[in-house]
């Protein structure tokens, strides 16, 4: 019995809640006019007609007048212009190209709307509610026209975007929406913010080979090249560092080729955009050499090509339910897998994929790194009241959807890591070093 007033009081609000969503279907109010039409209603009731009180019975008409006229206007313009954004958007599909965009920064997307100038009262907007993590913003051109503009949050990859589109009048008290969609091509990439070139990359694909009696000897007695991230100091030909101040390292003799094929993949997970930035700056920069293949959760066959290669990053970010772990079925796709180096990208937290990659990594006998982003380290200290008090912590508006990782936690992902990959590289992208498995700056 106790349980049956909460049951009740939730029952009622649920009940209030939808008969509001009905109401506000077929008579176009805000909360605002709402509240405007009551009082009003109710003053010129009780007062007007009750008491006879002839000042509020002239202001409780004005106001209803005025609700009952800015209501007729927004309902009269929204049901007058809806065709006409409809020809806009059908118009501009065949017109347009897909949308290639960065997170972080404006982007036009080319979509350009008449204003309304029959009615002074009535302001059209709208914005974008698919893809999600995107800001719209409408600015008025020379020609006296609504321009889009868009600040997308997160990366994306879609062929279809719906816009939500209201008509409301400049006093807030009614308001007519819609949802269109438009189908149109539209790629937002992961936002490199400060994430420099990756030489590192190119280190761990360069291992020494395999003697074999029955190969043949290749190049040089002693290679020597110079240091990279991810070169062990024991090979530092310290005696020449101190004449000319150049690190260079003294490899030994390859005996069979081995093929320099570099195989990458991004894993998906919900703070993610790190290192799918980190993904694309190796991508672009050439930081994998000449010959790879690329994957990510989400894509069903290999990427050999740069183009198709951002795609994958792009569409690696779920829109609707989460992408399932895919680098099975993409080791399984790849050829010659077990001649390469596989290289896998992922956010600098614990995950639902780090279970799935130990089992990936102790099934097979290829050799993997692992390349973990971050947006900055922070760790949760103590701070004193005086600390409180003098200072101010403003709020971090721009990089909102920017994850940290705390350095414990962290430390102890790569200690379990350590053991099972070749090297371990940790990249933060708000500053753009690289740190090494026990968090020192390379």
């Amino acid at each position: 019995m106790q349980y049956l007033p909460k049951f009740n009081i939730n029952f009622n609000q649920f009940a209030l809640v939808t008969i509001y969503r009905y109401l506000a279907a077929l008579i176009p109010l805000t909360m605002r006019g709402s509240i405007a039409l009551i009082l009003a209603a109710g003053a010129l009731s009780i007062y007007g007609y009750g008491f006879l009180d002839l000042v509020v019975f002239s202001l409780a008409i004005c106001a209803l007048t005025i609700l009952v006229f800015c209501l007729f206007c927004c309902v009269g313009s929204g049901l007058f212009i809806v065709r006409r954004i409809q020809q806009e958007l059908k118009s501009s599909e065949s017109i347009a190209l897909s949308i290639n965009a960065e997170a972080g920064f404006p982007n036009e997307t080319g979509i350009a709307l008449p204003a309304i100038k029959f009615s002074p009262l009535v302001r059209l907007s709208w914005k974008i509610v698919s893809p999600d993590h995107i800001k719209t913003r409408i600015r008025i051109s020379p020609t006296n026209k609504l321009v889009e503009e868009i600040i997308p949050q997160k990366r994306c990859l879609t062929d279809v975007i719906v816009r939500q589109f209201t008509v409301s009048d400049v006093l807030g008290f009614c308001g007519y929406s819609w949802r269109l969609k438009q189908h149109i091509g539209c790629r937002i990439l992961p936002r490199t913010n400060t994430v420099k070139p990756l030489p590192l990359l190119r280190s761990l694909t360069a291992e020494d080979g395999i003697p074999s009696p029955t190969g043949e000897p290749e190049g040089d007695r002693m290679e020597i090249r110079p240091y990279t991230p991810g070169d062990s100091i024991r090979n530092i030909m310290w005696k020449v560092y101190a004449r000319n101040r150049q690190l260079n390292v003294r490899l030994a003799e390859k005996s069979v080729f081995q093929s320099k094929r570099t195989i990458a993949y991004l894993l998906s997970s919900e703070h993610d955009e790190a290192a799918a930035a980190v993904a694309r700056v190796a991508i672009e920069a050439g930081a994998m050499g000449e010959d790879w293949t690329f994957g990510a959760d989400g894509s069903e066959q290999p990427c050999t090509t740069l183009e198709s290669a951002l795609d994958a990053i792009a569409k690696s970010r779920a829109i609707g339910p989460p992408y399932s772990y895919g680098l099975d079925n993409f080791l399984a796709a790849t050829p010659n897998k077990s001649a390469g180096h596989c290289i896998i990208f992922a956010a600098a937290n614990t995950g639902p994929w780090l279970p799935q990659m130990k089992k990936t990594i102790g099934r097979l006998s290829s050799q993997f790194s692992l390349v973990l982003a971050t947006d900055g380290f922070q760790d949760q200290e103590a701070s004193n009241l005086w600390r409180k008090l003098l200072y101010h912590e403003r709020a971090n508006t721009h990089d909102s959807f920017d994850a940290t990782s705390s350095k414990r936690d962290l430390l102890n992902l790569l200690t379990q890591l350590g053991q099972l990959v070749e090297s371990t590289v940790v990249v933060d992208r708000k500053t753009g070093y690289s740190f090494d498995h026990d968090l020192r700056k390379v």
